[in-house]
């Protein structure tokens, strides 16, 4: 380790920067969120600079450097172009045993400044040791996209019981204990909810032992239509800490590759005619599980409240006393069509778009022909393929134009993604000779002559 890491508290404490360009405008904004008292020593300071003064946040002395001007500081940056002032600066300020940063001169600096992620209380440092700035920016964006805001109101909340909790834990690996499963509990998930106040309810009531703790979690997730890049940041944390997960055949094996490596999997899948699981079975084992004390992942192709079944599933959980959260996901409809180069709705073809099923019942798709069989109007089908002949007939047979364009994605948006675009008056001849597979989004409408303009991820049909 080239530095120590440590957190130095300036708050209200004397600071300064001496250079008042843009790099030393970002400088004393840090400086500012530290609430450090600045003082800004250039005789030609940035505009962003005079407004802080003007609004009086900082001192700025309109002037060059002078030696006096490091008297009694707790901490100083050099931000000029200078470089002579730049080393005269540092030494002054290692003379005097005050810490300086100067900005890109690693070898003048006594500290240095990381790139942040500001969860406050929580704060996350990146430091490339001066070496690659650019590269601890990276990583900083990274763990930027993976750490919700809501962790700073977590650890506030902590904060306020610590005490509560060094009384009533005297030894240290129950202290931990109780710590880690309050953050990766229902606790945790209460706060990122922005349920503030239930989260302390509960956390009083687990620490007086009035609170049923056998009681578990239930996450019903979107796992989206098959890239695992189109997951939420809140689907990938779930599916992380979740200590069983049930899912069903169209999550794909990349997005089962990010799911806790520990966890135990539960297949769940549906095919037609073949129910791994039935549904109320399902149901009911989701109820079971949570009663266990265990956090459930109920992890499913797409969007939970499209074709998903996910309202039945919670309505269960719900008469159960079971707490839940749904995570919404990109649904095949709006997953498919834009990695096929189609969009679901354009000013010169479609001003509205119908997602229907086309899971057979009884031998034939109720659906409300007359309201589908119409111009301007992109459909799209959901497990229809079987369905095919069928839906092509009744569209055809309720005025809809049997050239009609039409386009089939089979596995929309993984590396297996697959389209044919045709007519819908062909549209069985194609499902009959072609190998098109299950899952198979059908999209009936004008929209898909634009896929020869728009596609932008495959090759082509």
């Amino acid at each position: 380790m080239n530095y120590l890491p440590i957190f130095i508290d300036i708050k209200h404490k004397p600071c300064l920067v001496i250079g008042g360009g843009d790099i030393a405008y970002r400088k004393i904004m840090l400086l500012l969120r530290a609430n450090a008292k600045v003082v800004c020593v250039d005789k030609f300071a940035c505009k962003n600079v005079h407004a802080l003064a003007d609004e009086g946040k900082i001192v700025l002395i309109s002037r060059n450097f002078k030696t006096s001007d490091i008297d009694s500081q707790s901490l100083i940056v050099s931000a000029t172009n200078n470089k002579e002032l730049n080393a005269e600066i540092s030494q002054l300020a290692n003379n005097a045993n005050i810490p300086v940063n100067v900005i890109d001169s690693p070898d003048l600096c006594s500290f240095i400044m990381p790139s942040i992620i500001d969860r406050s209380p929580l704060v996350i440092a990146v430091s490339s040791g001066g070496k690659t700035p650019v590269l601890s920016r990276l990583i900083r964006a990274k763990l930027e996209s993976t750490i919700p805001h809501a962790y700073g109101k977590l650890a506030e909340l902590a904060g306020s019981f610590r005490d509560q909790v060094k009384e009533k834990f005297t030894n240290i690996e129950d202290r931990r204990y109780f710590w880690e499963k309050t953050f990766s509990g229902i606790i945790a998930e209460k706060v990122f909810a922005g349920k503030i106040d239930e989260a302390r309810e509960d956390m009083q009531q687990q620490l007086d032992n009035s609170s049923d703790s056998e009681v578990g979690e239930v996450y019903l997730v979107g796992g989206g239509p098959g890239d695992p890049d189109l997951l939420t940041f809140k689907a990938l944390r779930l599916m992380q800490q979740a200590d069983v997960v049930l899912h069903d055949r169209l999550v794909s094996k990349e997005v089962m590759d990010l799911v806790r490596r520990d966890a135990e999997l539960i297949y769940v899948g549906k095919e037609r005619d073949n129910h791994s699981v039935p549904q109320d079975g399902i149901n009911q084992l989701l109820v079971d599980l949570a009663k266990q004390g265990r956090r459930v992942c109920r992890l499913k192709g797409g969007d939970p409240f499209i074709f998903g079944r996910g309202g039945e599933e919670i309505e269960t959980l719900a008469e159960n006393g079971i707490p839940f959260q749904v995570v919404p996901g990109i649904t095949a409809a709006s997953g498919c069509s834009t990695y096929s180069g189609i969009p679901l709705t354009h000013r010169d073809y479609s001003q509205s778009c119908r997602f229907v099923t086309g899971h057979l019942k009884d031998g034939s798709m109720n659906l409300p022909w007359d309201e589908l069989a119409v111009e301007q109007q992109t459909i799209v089908f959901y497990m229809a393929l079987k369905g095919a002949q069928h839906l092509s007939n009744k569209l055809i047979e309720h005025g809809m134009r049997s050239d009609m364009p039409v386009a089939l994605v089979e596995k929309g948006t993984t590396p297996d993604h697959r389209v044919w675009t045709t007519t819908l008056g062909e549209l069985p001849n194609v499902v009959a000779t072609q190998p098109i597979k299950a899952p198979t989004l059908i999209i009936v409408g004008e929209v898909v002559k634009l896929r020869k303009k728009l596609n932008w991820f495959d090759s082509g049909d």
